[in-house]
């Protein structure tokens, strides 16, 4: 298996930036990548050229949307490796900085493809607005007073924190720019810095002058350089800060909302499972259980706000401890998107695990800090933040005592038995939970649905009223 600390690396990687439509290569300014420090260099900002003045629309204001959706279509065509010399270029470049290894990365490239279809498009549009005419122009309504008024979802001019942790986010980045019909300006992340402009060079292959492309920049700056973003973070340019990333990240962004400039915040998020006594009706149906609860906990090694890192289990402390030492077997295997030995606990994770297992038996230990998994079972929530394949095990009298493990910082909640999700989704959504699946499918999910908690589509355009009231 060839894994990122392998992979041969060159001295600086050259980043290109694409601005409005055309292509910059430069090797002005040096940065390092996030997990492992590389160097690579880019083109010196030019702040002036990166977006269209407010007193010009943007470039696809008036595009039909079906146009765009046609634009998007035929792209998505080309988006595969075998026939992609930009995503070709772009993994080799990819493999060197990211903490994935080369088969996951090349799996992600992959995901985006089922939700780039027409069908798939026009779907998640009409979930988001009701009706695409709304995009297009201004749709006259009548109240029951009489009055009547035009609303329109104005297309915006957004700023992109863009999320670093999978390619697959640049290319649905880039279709949400496009089907919103803004001016987009994307700061790519350090961890992947390659993929954006890969999928945009596509783009300008096949209609080279699209409107859609004369709406994007695509560039790279140190998140946190004040010295930019001191510039471009204000609302004479741009109306919201679209923002993914760590807590850092996003305290960072916030402090640049302000009247006329909001913050659209994908905050960093937690996942955890909730298993039922219906596991343990015989051992066949536990092991199938533990499997779902590995598929969950090792999405991109646990590097993904979906991967569950807690998981209730309600049980008695010898049935749990069974579950335990199952899911353990099953964290260490080969998936799509996990390795069978992955990233190793970092310290935190050791001296925590370490003094626990002097606890016995109010706590448990299966696993060692190698990489394949490693799971700890407490009384409580842990005080650490269990990454790299590492799972806390709680065990709970009743299923309804797991949502109070949840708070407004959780995410998914993966459920076992599928059938008793009810049972406890309104008392999830009370603690803050903002997505609720079957167990094992915290990495599918249904066309359409909300994310974090909001329909994003409905919060980056700008709703604009003409009311003859």
């Amino acid at each position: 298996m060839t894994t990122t600390a392998s992979a041969p690396r060159a001295a600086k990687i050259r980043v290109p930036h694409f601005v409005r439509g055309q292509l910059i290569w430069g090797e002005d300014s040096e940065y390092l990548s996030r997990d492992f420090g590389v160097p690579f260099v880019t083109p010196r900002l030019e702040y002036n050229g990166l977006f269209a003045p407010r007193s010009e629309p943007g470039p696809a204001f008036d595009v039909p949307v079906a146009e765009i959706i046609d634009f998007l279509v035929e792209t998505a065509h080309y988006l595969t490796l075998e026939k992609n010399e930009y995503l070709q270029e772009s993994l080799e470049m990819t493999v060197q900085v990211s903490a994935l290894p080369r088969r996951i990365i090349e799996n992600t490239f992959a995901r985006p493809g089922q939700f780039l279809t027409r069908q798939a498009l026009e779907y998640r549009l009409e979930r988001t607005f009701g009706s695409l005419d709304v995009l297009d122009g201004w749709i006259e309504r009548t109240d029951p007073n009489g009055s009547v008024s035009r609303v329109r979802a104005f297309p915006p001019r957004l700023v992109h924190m863009m999320a670093g942790n999978s390619p697959s986010a640049a290319m649905t980045t880039i279709a949400d720019a496009a089907l919103t019909k803004g001016v987009n300006l994307f700061k790519m992340p350090s961890a992947d810095p390659f993929t954006t402009v890969a999928v945009l060079r596509t783009m300008a292959d096949i209609a080279p002058d699209h409107p859609v492309l004369r709406s994007i920049s695509a560039v790279y700056w140190r998140g946190g350089d004040e010295k930019v973003e001191n510039v471009l973070y204000r609302s004479q340019y741009f109306d919201k800060l679209v923002a993914w990333g760590g807590g850092s990240a996003i305290e960072n962004a916030a402090k640049y909302a302000g009247p006329g400039f909001q913050l659209i915040s994908f905050d960093p998020k937690v996942s955890m499972s909730i298993i039922g006594r219906e596991a343990f009706e015989s051992d066949e149906t536990l092991r199938e259980v533990a499997e779902l609860a590995a598929l969950d906990a090792t999405i991109f090694n646990q590097d993904a706000c979906l991967a569950a890192r807690h998981i209730c289990v309600e049980g008695d402390e010898e049935q749990v401890d069974r579950f335990c030492a199952l899911l353990h077997e099953r964290l260490g295997v080969d998936r799509d998107f996990a390795e069978a030995f992955g990233p190793k606990p970092g310290a935190e994770i050791r001296e925590a695990v370490e003094g626990m297992r002097f606890l016995e038996p109010e706590y448990r230990v299966w696993g060692t800090f190698d990489g394949s998994g490693l799971v700890v079972r407490s009384p409580e929530m842990v005080d650490f933040h269990p990454t790299n394949k590492t799972v806390n095990v709680i065990p709970v009298a009743q299923m309804r005592e797991a949502a109070s493990y949840a708070t407004v910082a959780t995410q998914t909640v993966g459920v076992y038995p599928a059938a008793r999700k009810a049972e406890i989704r309104d008392l999830l959504a009370t603690a803050g939970v903002q997505r609720i699946v079957r167990l094992g499918s915290a990495l599918k999910g249904s066309m359409g649905g909300p994310h974090d908690g909001m329909y994003p589509l409905h919060r980056f355009v700008n709703w604009v009223v003409d009311d003859d009231a």
